[in-house]
This record gives structure tokens, sequence and C-alpha cells, in this order.
């Protein structure tokens, strides 16, 4: 995987993130969700690397990369800090302009970041999911039975750290695999999940990821929040992917019809995949990607 790519940690302000980078021309910057590293993109890297340069990362939190610092409000893990340090890494590596893609909370960051650095940002994708602020007003009870863990591990440390951290096997086999991860099983090799799991072992990824989550469940919120009451909207292209059979659809219908308030260039669909869609259709995903970037922003 990636053997034609080129691994570093990337210094930035609040620490190393661990960065491959690949291909010739304009660049995209992908982002892994939960819980995962860069690998989720490996099946669609070759697709890409022909005509764009492509960066692939550890989040902060996650992986090879430096742990953010715990803050009482949970600011150094919001979407909006990682994406400063995102932009921080791209710009060091020579890149002021770029898209950016991600899935689940990297989708998250990826369109805080088209929301923030508007100048910076040319084109951006958010697969299988919606803006945050959106997931917690419209929060009903089967939201709540479904995606229970966005609340679990949104607790006070160090409750869910301590509950995973004593069966760390129990809450893969259990909540992560039951998201779909490993489903379709050709496109998920043995080593890979083997990785996937590994992580759930290191308690600074098990802290990092309930951060995210108590982030999510509060400054972040209050960002898109902020953000909608003053009409403001992603300026460049934005690629909106989800799974068609998964949650979205049965929570919120028309998955579009949540997005369009937020940006002024919308175009997406709904995959035949679960909602590891990156894993899943890689394919297809390269080409809704591809399609993207023929569209991005010239800053």
């Amino acid at each position: 995987m990636f053997d034609t790519f080129t691994a570093r940690p990337v210094d930035v302000a609040r620490g190393p993130i661990f960065t491959l980078t690949g291909g010739e021309g304009p660049p995209i910057l992908l982002l892994h969700g939960y819980p995962q590293t860069h690998l989720m993109w490996h099946a669609v890297v070759e697709h890409l690397t022909g005509d764009h340069t492509v960066v692939v990362v550890d989040l902060p939190g996650y992986g090879g990369s430096f742990r953010p610092e715990t803050a009482p409000d949970h600011g150094t893990y919001s979407k909006r800090a990682i994406g400063d340090d995102l932009v921080e890494l791209m710009h060091i590596l020579g890149f002021p302009a770029f898209a950016v893609a991600g899935h689940d909370r990297g989708g998250r960051i990826a369109y805080r970041m088209a929301l923030d650095h508007p100048d910076v940002i040319s084109a951006a994708g958010a697969f299988d999911v919606v803006p945050t602020g959106e997931v917690w007003s419209r929060a009903d009870a089967r939201m709540a039975l479904t995606y229970w863990h966005w609340a679990f591990l949104a607790q006070p440390a160090p409750l869910p750290e301590d509950l995973i951290n004593a069966k760390p096997s129990a809450f893969f086999d259990h909540h992560v695999r039951t998201l779909g991860l490993g489903r379709t099983a050709r496109r998920y090799p043995e080593e890979l999940m083997a990785q996937y799991r590994a992580l759930l072992d290191d308690p600074s990824v098990v802290h990092g990821i309930c951060e995210d989550y108590r982030a999510g469940a509060g400054i972040d919120r209050e960002h898109d929040d902020h953000d909608k009451a003053d009409g403001r909207q992603i300026r460049c292209p934005l690629l909106v992917l989800w799974s068609a059979p998964g949650a979205l659809p049965k929570f919120y219908g028309d998955v579009l019809d949540i997005w369009r308030p937020w940006a002024k260039d919308l175009r997406g669909r709904g995959l035949d995949a679960g909602h590891f869609l990156v894993e899943d259709q890689p394919e297809q995903v390269a080409q809704e990607l591809l399609h993207l970037l023929s569209r991005r922003r010239v800053p």
C-alpha cells in the first residue's frame, strides 16, 4: 500500500503530523474518519496520482500523528483547530491552495476547512456526514439508538476511555464492525483489519477519539450554529457522498436538502455501499473525486 508515496512526519506548530505524498499536479488532501488512519484511502489514491499530488495523513490524535493537549472545552480537538493544523501542513509542503476530502470525522474537518479558509480550499468533499450542528439539532430516538456512540464517547473522561480500554476487542467487534467495517470482505485484507483493530490498544488514541466526540458535542456544534445563524456558506464546489442504504437517508430523507443551505455549489449522490463507502466502492469514490477536481475553484 502507498508504495509510490513518500512518508514523513511534518512538524506544524502543535506537533508532527504523519504524512504521505505521491503523484504530481494540483494537490488534494485526503482525511480519514473514525476509527481509522490514512490506510482507508489505499484503494483510491492510485486513481488520482496520475494527474494530481495526493496527500494523506493520520489526523491529530490518531496513528502516527501528535496527540493534542486536552483542554476543558475540548477545543484542541475541534475541527477548526485540526483544520488549521492541516492548512499549516499543506503550506509547509508548498501548497497555499488545495482541495480536501474526508470521510466521517475527516469529512467534518473538510467542510470546516472550507468554511474557515475559503481562499485556501479550492474544492471539498464530505462523505457520509451532514453538518455536526444539524445532527444535534435534529437528534431523536432513532438517531440516539443507531448512533449511540456519539453520546457515549462524548461523556466526561475517563468513563468511555476506561470502558473501551477494559475490553477493546469487544468494542471493535460489537461496535466498529457493526458500523460496517470489513463487511465487504474482499475490500478489507486481514492485515488492514488488524491495523485498524490495533488502534484501540493505544490508550492515547482511545482518549483522542473521545476528545474528538466531546468536541463534536460542544465546540464543533457551536461553530456550526454560529455559521448557520450568520448565513456563512461554503464557496468552493462541495461533493457530498453517502451510503444509500445507510443511516443518513433514514434519518434525513433527502441528504442534499440538509446540505443546500451550507454550500453555494453542491452536488452529490448515494452509493450502494455501507458507511465505510471509500473502501466499499473505491472506484466510484475516485471517479467522483476526479469530477470534483475538474470543477475546483481556481484561487
